[in-house]
């Protein structure tokens, strides 16, 4: 059995129909209706334990804490998803500007809510501990809600349930804020149908598991062999602190294993959460696809963290690229240009700060904006090498990259050291703005 057989078995015509011989009753069970009321039911399930979790994480916080209190904070959660819903459902009954602009029409809903929020009293007492306790765990559901506005404004969500919807509102399958699979509209899309399909849907979801646990394997032997104890690379988060007293050898050796061990986070999560949608029948595209292999920055950029780059693309880009298309039609340049930073920038900026959701509540705007401040560079030099690459992919015209194994190595070498020096403004650390300028330029002898 040659290498790429083995390795893309789940796309084998014999793996398939030995898995479906093995599995012909239960796959013949498992129809549709089922698995997503399986999930439905799960999702119920993680929209109750989900914001009680969070709310025992905030007992420090004026946040619901008897049962009285979080019952009212889960009921609400679920009202205010039945009201976007339908909202969805009904969206040509909408106002005419909410049709025009439904993403920032639920934007302003939230940043309303906590404006009332930030100018009541402390002593509010239920009704202002419900409110906060929304403000902390609507960022994990408002750019769900936004696919499902989405499917509204393209005509699509009225002919679906609310029984369905819910089930990548509250994933149970996982996630972060960002929605793994989109909305309900691009998972009916990867759906199988038959049992054929969902064999190999099952098939890739078990490969991407075996991924996972390769990844992860790989994250601990880098601990154990770069970044244990006894070794001279110390962790990017701890060198960037030390500014240009940063050892020279050790901090470009960090800089690119840092790259690597990013990768590997991501690729071992998203498989997880990923083969679960895949063994449910949905065969969505994986989130993390060989992105070291990337021979651009833009290509690095669609395999890296493939649905955060889809929420730019469909609530920044996308909106800002046509709504421009007849006041920049002379200047297709800079309409490229203002589109690629409303995503890359403005709305990577914009999501980090929803993902502070604590300070924000707080009203703590400025301090979470504060926090962000080396980000706000990083984002800066993502939206320009993005551009860049989109630029002279354009200019190419079609044409393909310069053959030979050194060229690709090369460009694959270039787009590493991008993304490897940009993160340094990126990582996790207490080091402040200026520490990571001055350990950059370390690298290149100028500090």
């Amino acid at each position: 059995m040659s290498i790429n057989r083995l390795t893309q078995f789940h796309e084998d015509p014999a793996v398939i129909a030995w898995w479906q011989a093995r599995l012909g009753t239960v796959l013949t069970w498992c129809t549709p209706g089922r698995r997503r009321a399986a999930l439905a039911i799960a999702a119920v399930l993680a929209g109750v334990i989900r914001p009680l979790r969070d709310m025992a994480r905030a007992d420090d916080l004026p946040v619901p804490s008897d049962w009285p209190g979080l019952a009212s904070l889960v009921l609400a959660l679920f009202a205010i998803l039945w009201l976007v819903y339908q909202a969805a459902v009904h969206f040509r009954s909408l106002p005419a500007i909410v049709r025009r602009h439904p993403q920032i029409s639920i934007h302003l809903l939230y940043w309303g809510s906590l404006a009332v929020l930030w100018l009541s009293a402390p002593t509010g007492g239920a009704w202002r501990e419900l409110l906060f306790g929304l403000a902390i765990i609507f960022p994990y559901l408002i750019w769900r809600c936004g696919y499902l506005l989405l499917s509204g404004q393209y005509g699509r969500a009225a002919s679906t349930r609310f029984v369905d919807q819910i089930i990548p509102l509250w994933p149970a399958y996982g996630g972060t804020n960002t929605p793994y699979g989109k909305g309900l509209d691009y998972l009916s899309k990867c759906e199988a149908k038959n049992e054929e399909e969902l064999a190999r849907s099952q098939l890739a979801g078990i490969k991407l598991f075996v991924l996972g646990l390769i990844w992860n394997a790989a994250m601990t032997l880098m601990e154990r062999t770069f970044y244990g104890p006894e070794t001279v690379i110390p962790r990017l988060n701890q060198l960037v602190v030390q500014g240009a007293q940063a050892p020279f050898l050790a901090s470009w050796a960090s800089v690119y294993c840092e790259l690597v061990w990013q990768v590997l986070r991501h690729a071992a999560d998203g498989h997880m959460i990923i083969g679960t949608l895949r063994l449910f029948g949905f065969n969505v595209f994986r989130n993390t696809y060989k992105p070291l292999l990337s021979e651009s920055i833009l290509e690095f950029w669609n395999r890296y963290y493939y649905y955060f780059k889809e929420l730019m693309a469909n609530f920044f880009f996308l909106p800002t690229f046509t709504q421009l298309g007849s006041r920049l039609r002379n200047w297709p340049r800079l309409r490229l240009l203002a589109a690629v930073f409303a995503a890359a920038f403005v709305g990577n900026m914009y999501y980090h700060l929803l993902n502070l959701e604590t300070l924000v509540a707080q009203g703590d705007v400025f301090a979470a904006v504060y926090t962000l401040r080396s980000r706000f560079f990083y984002c800066f030099l993502l939206a320009i090498g993005i551009y860049i690459s989109m630029r002279r992919q354009q200019g190419r015209g079609g044409k393909p990259l310069a053959a030979g194994h050194l060229a690709r190595i090369g460009r694959i070498f270039g787009v590493w050291t991008f993304f490897a020096l940009i993160f340094i403004w990126n990582v996790k650390s207490g080091a402040p703005f200026l520490a990571r300028v001055e350990f950059f330029l370390g690298l290149f002898g100028f500090a």
